[in-house]
């Protein structure tokens, strides 16, 4: 007898093949039939008429390393079908901690983790003691964080012994199990790297048959150069290569997507294995600190500090800033397109956005940011509309693009619920099916489902998992295609996704008509024989 057995819903298998009529039987936490199980029987059986079988939703590129520890439910998440999330993304991990620099990378993770503690602790020893939560997580080591730990946030090539020490660091992550390193090429101190010493710590990942995944060295006005650049590394050392939430952000490089994407497909071509996610909104979020010219970073928080507080130094800003756009997101119409998702300080600040902050204090725009970040130490959150909705939708179209949230993992109750943060964390998945798919009819069904299952158990090389097939680990996400949404607005964001009935994760019900049920039963996958690639 099987533990669960689907019967008579539309099967999407994640090989990007159209819907079939079928029947799933699941034991011991694997599939062991899919298709014709009328002979069959379960412990229980779910009724699948008139909605879509299909596997769990992976998202490629998230940050609930952040909150999984504190929500370990993963409900923004798993409501809307995900169950399995790639952490320590865009060169921030949490993890290594070397002694006496807790209170740096805190400082430094202040505007994404607020909330978490860290103390001293190898990446072994992290991945050890990673709680019971509801999602599979995939672990990567943070560029950011090894620089950090090794030279802190100075402006600087590292010396021959720094190099030694971050390559030793890494070493110690995929050794443990990560699937690589990931890199925050646009703000500090990844931005302080040069490729060379990129290509140095690529070698490591090669060695061990790992990823690099980048947020790459600008996604608005020098993007191509940016993209080429992480083209180059894979190419250069033989790794594969993830580049983090495609776009063409700022309003002068709006509408040349084709040529974006011809420079993927060449690349392709010539045999680097690359691979591109994408959120599927015209807004991204941010420390708001990120915005600013990179030369305000150096030297760390404090340093920071002053020089908000230094006048000629807002001045500089300003002329930065009026000649190139915000840093990483170019040029916007006004501060106005700059939303106050957290204030740690002044949480009534939330939902509104810079320029009305200025209006009501009766101060320019910029000297509204900078004082909203001296009150907020730094860590504000922000929501930036960057982006031209064709291009999204463009980019969405492309076979090459798989999807990723970018976002964390929260709740609309405890200490997850805080803020106004960008929807995209409860309906990324769900906004792809339901707007995307059924309403604009901009992709099939069954190619949607393929960019966020099989086509990203393939970039990230998972072991039997991505796809319904016999033999598979059991992630299964059974929704209605006529219901399925995104409810989370950027004035509302905390609302579950709709539609989503069930979810399995490695065999046991998480999601059981609607409701979470409480069960714990995602695992940490290492790179390794039963894990990843």
């Amino acid at each position: 007898m099987d533990d669960i057995l689907i019967r008579g819903g539309q099967i999407i298998d994640g090989t990007g093949t159209p819907a079939r009529d079928g029947d799933v039987a699941i034991n011991d936490g694997r599939i062991v039939a899919v298709g014709d199980c009328s002979g069959r029987d379960a412990h229980r059986t779910i009724d699948a008429s008139g909605q879509v079988v299909s596997p769990g939703f992976i998202d490629i590129h998230t940050h609930s390393d952040f909150t999984l520890p504190l929500n370990p439910l993963a409900e923004s998440k798993i409501r809307q079908g995900v169950t399995l999330e790639v952490v320590g993304n865009c060169g921030y991990s949490t993890a290594p901690v070397l002694s006496g620099k807790a209170e740096a990378l805190q400082d430094y993770l202040g505007a994404g983790a607020p909330w978490l503690d860290y103390g001293p602790r190898t990446f072994s020893d992290y991945l050890d003691s990673w709680p019971d939560i509801s999602v599979n997580t995939v672990m990567q080591v943070g560029h950011g964080t090894l620089r950090l730990m090794t030279m802190g946030l100075e402006d600087r090539s590292p010396t021959s012994s720094e190099m030694s020490h971050m390559e030793s660091l890494l070493e110690e992550g995929l050794q443990a199990g990560a699937l690589g390193m990931s890199t925050g090429l646009f703000t500090a101190p990844g931005n302080y790297a040069q490729t060379e010493e990129l290509l140095a710590l690529a070698a490591v990942l090669k060695r061990h048959g790992a990823t690099y995944a980048s947020h790459i060295r600008d996604e608005a006005n020098h993007v191509f150069d940016a993209v080429r650049e992480a083209i180059s590394i894979g190419e250069t050392a033989g790794v594969r290569v993830q580049l983090a939430h495609l776009k063409l952000s700022g309003t002068d490089n709006w509408g040349d997507v084709s040529s974006l994407l011809s420079l993927i497909t060449e690349a392709r071509e010539r045999g680097v294995q690359l691979f591109a996610d994408q959120y599927p909104y015209t807004a991204g979020t941010n420390p708001l600190r990120n915005l600013l010219p990179v030369w305000v970073h150096a030297g760390g928080v404090d340093a920071m500090l002053e020089r908000l507080r230094d006048g000629e130094s807002r001045e500089r800003m300003r002329g930065d800033i009026l000649q190139n756009g915000l840093t990483n997101f170019g040029r916007v119409e006004s501060w106005h397109a700059v939303r106050i998702a957290i204030s740690p300080e002044t949480p009534e600040l939330a939902g509104q956005t810079v320029g009305q902050v200025a209006e009501a204090r009766g101060i320019d725009q910029l000297d509204a940011a900078c004082d909203i970040l001296l009150e907020d130490r730094g860590h504000t959150r922000i929501v930036v509309t960057s982006m031209d909705e064709p291009d999204v939708q463009r980019i969405l179209q492309s076979p090459m693009i798989l999807v990723g949230s970018d976002g964390n993992s929260l709740a609309p109750y405890g200490v997850t619920s805080q803020g106004k943060p960008h929807p995209r964390f409860y309906g990324t998945f769900v906004r792809v099916l339901g707007h995307y798919s059924r309403d604009m009819g901009l992709l099939p069904l069954h190619t949607a489902i393929h960019k966020m299952t099989g086509g990203s158990a393939q970039a990230l090389r998972l072991i039997n998992r991505g796809t319904l097939e016999e033999g598979n680990w059991a992630d299964v996400t059974i929704f209605n295609p006529d219901t399925v949404a995104e409810v989370a607005t950027y004035d509302d964001p905390h609302q579950y996704a709709t539609g989503v009935s069930t979810v399995i994760v490695n065999g046991e019900i998480a999601i059981d008509d609607g409701d979470h049920t409480g069960a714990l039963s995602g695992r940490v996958l290492r790179r390794g024989p039963n894990g990843v690639g």
